[in-house]
């Protein structure tokens, strides 16, 4: 705790101020009141109390005649005992004091402050801590015969309080106990919000926190109940390729996929889901935050796994390679026992005629590739998947229309992705539709270059995709709720086709899916516009 003491007692201390400032300010506004109350009715009473008296005969005779003026105390006694004031002095015009309950008042001037009694004229007002109402005595002549002063003394500060209107002092007292028991509870409320810690702790717990959040590898952003963004710190927004002023904005209002909405608000579930964005892909966790049962919000990890998954689909590619080469020489291994076997038995026509067949198929199939693809990747993908898709007992097929000069580096790799995850989600929609293949069952493969674009379109003949699912298998990738639990032949494919969607939309292309005797896909991949050569 600091030399100042912990929080709860601050804010006692300054509550207890606040409700003793406010008392005080009650208290004199109420003797404040009481004073102008005090003025209004004593006066009236005072002013009554000296007209009386200026009014009495005796008064006005004795006034007159010098040498008779022996009754005048008793006059201004009377009227004192009876009124409740306490003196009334009457005076002669020239202010000489005749009568007063105080002998040393006695032929003393009488003060008269700010009075307009020497004009003729009543008045009431404060001479020095008394009240008082001064009356003059007119004669018959109407000249001034003397002055009545009828006084009674101002309370003080406490008389005020005492006499203020409503028993102020037990208002205030009672006011006291409340602004002094809320002010207990106000302090140990707060004291509980924050969990007992003090404001330096607190500070030193959101610099700690600010520290960590800022320099961890991995991103988080928090949501509060409503999917409003209440923390995102720089590495969640790197990774999700967000402004710097976002927090305070729901999820909806983000330009971000569906995909990547469902699991930040909850709606996908389930440890390490996958989203692909702004070309990375991120591994999320969410964790819900509760607070007595009720999820307040929600905290997101996310991770770029993109170096990973790029290895991966590396080494699925090496796979596919092995496969393909597994393929061809299981396939090579049959054909030499065929031969081997026909030499055996004789059969030298028969085998010469076998040699002619499997050699023809096989030229034909690589004159009619390189007829019609120049790029040597593409080229050697497609003869690479035959062999793959022959072994699975499907025939694959090049559209005639099918025209493809070489191309650069970047372009060739990428048609060498989108073409081979096609091909390959065509190949396991027809093993998955019947839970095997049959003589019957073909890819067709179009690539067609034209003046801007490259445009593939891949068919099979399965059962092809569910409509409900046409566009999720592209956006939400292996993830596809509905696919996750359809038979047809749109169902898990892994990243491929979402990869294929990303490397199509970050060349400003597209990709498709729709039915036509079978799942046909169309993917359009714009080229790059060459500078234009500049002559020497």
């Amino acid at each position: 705790m600091g030399a100042k003491g912990s929080l709860a007692r601050q804010l006692l201390g300054w509550q207890l101020a606040i409700v003793f400032a406010l008392l005080a300010c009650v208290v004199t506004f109420s003797v404040i009141q009481s004073g102008k109350s005090f003025a209004d009715i004593e006066g009236r009473r005072l002013l009554s109390v000296a007209e009386t008296v200026a009014a009495t005969p005796g008064v006005r005779e004795s006034l007159l005649d010098p040498v008779r003026r022996d009754p005048l105390p008793i006059f201004a006694e009377s009227a004192r005992s009876l009124s409740g004031a306490d003196s009334v002095i009457i005076a002669s015009p020239d202010r000489r004091v005749l009568t007063s309950p105080d002998p040393r008042q006695l032929r003393a001037e009488l003060p008269i402050g700010d009075s307009t009694v020497t004009q003729g004229r009543s008045w009431v007002g404060e001479v020095g801590d008394e009240l008082v109402a001064h009356v003059p005595v007119i004669g018959d002549r109407g000249e001034l015969t003397g002055i009545v002063a009828a006084s009674k003394a101002t309370p003080g500060f406490f008389e005020g309080v005492a006499d203020s209107p409503g028993n102020a002092l037990a208002l205030l007292g009672i006011a006291t106990v409340l602004g002094v028991a809320g002010s207990i509870f106000l302090a140990w409320r707060v004291k509980r919000k924050t969990l007992g810690l003090e404001p330096r702790e607190i500070t030193d717990l959101v610099e700690h926190r600010e520290a960590l959040l800022h320099g961890i590898k991995e991103g988080v952003i928090a949501l509060d109940e409503r999917d409003r963004i209440t923390l995102v710190n720089d590495k969640a927004r790197e990774l999700l390729a967000l402004p710097a002023d976002r927090v305070g904005y729901r999820v909806g209002e983000l330009a971000v996929n569906e995909r990547l909405r469902d699991v930040l608000t909850g709606r996908a579930r389930g440890a390490d889901q996958i989203v692909l964005r702004a070309g990375r892909v991120l591994v999320m966790n969410r964790m819900p935050i509760t607070r007595d049962g009720r999820e307040v919000g929600a905290v997101t990890t996310l991770r770029d796994r993109t170096e990973m998954v790029t290895l991966r689909e590396e080494l699925a590619a090496n796979s596919r390679a092995t496969d393909t080469l597994r393929a061809q020489a299981h396939e090579f291994t049959n054909r030499l026992h065929t031969i081997a076997g026909l030499i055996e038995l004789g059969e030298y026509e028969e085998a010469r005629s076998y040699v002619d067949l499997v050699s023809r198929a096989r030229d034909e199939w690589h004159d009619q590739v390189s007829a019609h693809i120049g790029d040597p990747a593409v080229a050697a993908l497609l003869i690479a998947k035959a062999s793959l898709a022959a072994e699975q007992g499907v025939g694959i097929r090049l559209a005639e229309a099918s025209r493809l000069d070489v191309m650069d580096e970047q372009t060739s790799a990428d048609l060498v992705t989108v073409i081979g995850n096609l091909v390959d989600n065509a190949l396991d929609a027809l093993r998955d539709s019947s839970g095997d293949t049959t003589e019957s069952d073909w890819v067709q493969v179009t690539i067609r270059q034209e003046a801007a674009e490259v445009r593939v379109v891949v068919r099979d003949s399965g059962p092809g995709v569910a409509p409900e699912i046409a566009t999720e298998v592209f956006t939400h990738g292996f993830t596809t709720k509905v696919a996750e639990h359809d038979a047809g032949a749109a169902g898990a494919r892994g990243l491929g086709l979402a990869l294929t969607r990303q490397i199509c939309r970050r060349r400003h292309g597209s990709v498709a899916v729709h039915n036509a005797g079978g799942a046909v896909f169309t993917a359009v991949l714009p080229l790059a516009r060459r500078p234009a050569r500049v002559a020497p």
